[in-house]
């Protein structure tokens, strides 16, 4: 496999488990991790690119909170 393919490949495996994260994060997590955020849909999506380049920061904060609460801010 070549450079180019090789970091092609990684970066769409990237981008889809951020979809994956973006996903479950947006319909399960937002609640719990940001109370302000219940029942505001209408910016959910706008997240989503986002969520999806930061995922691994998203779900380390997310595991985080579940953890430990209001405590881990």
């Amino acid at each position: 496999m070549q450079t180019a393919e090789l970091l092609l490949e990684l970066g769409r495996i990237y981008l889809i488990t951020g979809g994956i994260v973006a996903a479950l994060f947006l319909v399960i997590g937002i609640d719990r991790v940001e109370p302000s955020a219940r029942g505001s849909y209408a910016f959910r999506p706008l997240l989503i690119p986002g969520i999806c380049l930061i995922w691994p920061l998203v779900l380390y904060r997310w595991i985080t909170l579940e953890k430990h609460g209001e405590d881990a801010r």
